[in-house]
């Protein structure tokens, strides 16, 4: 070998070095699918599968399964087996459709604490949440506990939740492991998680991640009591990014935690919410509210509120975010629209997060929102 060529066999290397070190990408990841993930009511009754479009979800997330004796358990058994039939059948449309049950919820929290508080109560769990995917042919997982170490509507709970959260998780995750060396298939394991400080406190969720698929973070419902209202589901801060709540301060904070973009969904609501204000500065938005009224589905919103007279439709630049208020009656609406839709699923792609959730399916029964997202989604593909 020449002198020459070795300098040149040098100065390759040093630049396949340089490469090799410069792990962040020019331009946003497009290999992996974004997820679309809805949520169905099944504690409703019997689901119209017929009104489920299929081809435009990549999940969905059948709500709620209860926790009682340290078990998963199934309240409504005869409508449940039905409606996992139903969704079942649903793949005859889209094969790659995951059916998942969903865990707990608002109303069924009460008892996660005592579920897994013990090494023993977390692996009997684990073992009944995974024989119903197993027993209904479902293709995993979803935890919605609201909320580890919190009292959420009127839970149990204790200090080791925090660490009893991630084991939790890796219980699971063995079960359905277990699960995939009987079947031959894979499944999934993700959770349902709020955004606010508290629950990071509360949580491990860097820790919790490494056994998880991905992970819905609930950027909504930021205003759901107090003397206080304003927008519910806003993008960015509308005033001031320290005090104000926000999807993208949510985001951020789990990305401090540890938790990996590629493994962050954002949640987004497909309903509004409403009060009367006690005054009509700024139109409103975070100002004090006299009464709570119901803000609808989007399907509703958009059909029977936006438009109607003396409802004006406002944009918040700041907030990226729609709302109507009456100037006579004081009333405001807040809720997203195609355009904040937009908006956070260009978001989404910028950022590589992982895809995007909503709760739920049958509040926007005309699919005015899931058909924006399928647009905007379709367009990076």
């Amino acid at each position: 070998m020449t002198q020459f060529q070795f300098l040149n066999l040098i100065l390759l290397a040093l630049i396949l070095s340089c490469k090799s070190q410069d792990h962040i990408p020019a331009t946003p990841d497009t290999s992996q699918q974004k997820v679309i993930v809805g949520y169905v009511p099944g504690f409703r009754g019997v689901l119209n599968t017929e009104n489920i479009s299929a081809n435009k979800l990549t999940h969905i997330n059948y709500a709620f399964v209860n926790v009682k004796d340290s078990m998963a358990w199934l309240t409504n058994l005869a409508t449940d087996s039905i409606n996992f039939r139903k969704l079942n059948a649903l793949k005859n449309e889209n094969p790659e459709l995951k059916i998942l049950i969903s865990i707990g919820g608002w109303s069924w929290s009460e008892n996660f604490s005592d579920a897994v508080l013990t090494s023993s109560s977390r692996k009997k769990f684990a073992n009944t949440s995974v024989q119903i995917v197993k027993e209904y042919g479902l293709d995993g997982v979803d935890i919605d506990w609201e909320y580890p170490g919190l009292r959420g509507e009127d839970n149990v709970f204790r200090d080791v939740d925090k660490q009893n959260f991630t084991l939790m998780f890796k219980e699971i995750r063995s079960a359905l492991d277990d699960l995939s060396k009987e079947t031959g298939r894979s499944y999934q394991l993700t959770s349902a998680v709020a955004g606010f400080k508290a629950f990071l406190d509360h949580t491990e969720m860097g820790a919790a991640a490494a056994y998880q698929d991905f992970i819905n973070i609930m950027c909504y419902d930021y205003y759901t009591g107090g003397p206080m209202a304003g927008h519910h589901s806003n993008l960015f801060p509308p005033s001031d990014f320290e005090q104000d709540r926000s999807a993208e301060k949510d985001i951020r904070m789990f990305l401090d935690a540890g938790v990996p973009a590629n493994k962050i969904v954002l949640g987004v609501p497909f309903y509004g919410r409403s009060w009367i204000m006690t005054t009509t500065e700024n139109r409103g938005i975070n100002m004090p509210r006299d009464s709570v009224l119901r803000g609808g589905g989007y399907s509703y919103i958009k059909d029977s509120m936006i438009g109607r007279p003396g409802f004006i439709r406002h944009w918040d630049e700041n907030a990226n975010s729609p709302y109507l208020f009456n100037e006579e009656t004081r009333q405001l609406v807040v809720y997203d629209d195609e355009e904040s839709i937009r908006i956070k699923c260009n978001y989404i792609l910028e950022n590589d997060l992982r895809g995007i959730m909503f709760w739920q399916y049958m509040s926007d029964p005309k699919e005015y929102l899931l058909t924006e997202i399928n647009n905007v989604f379709t367009k990076r593909d």
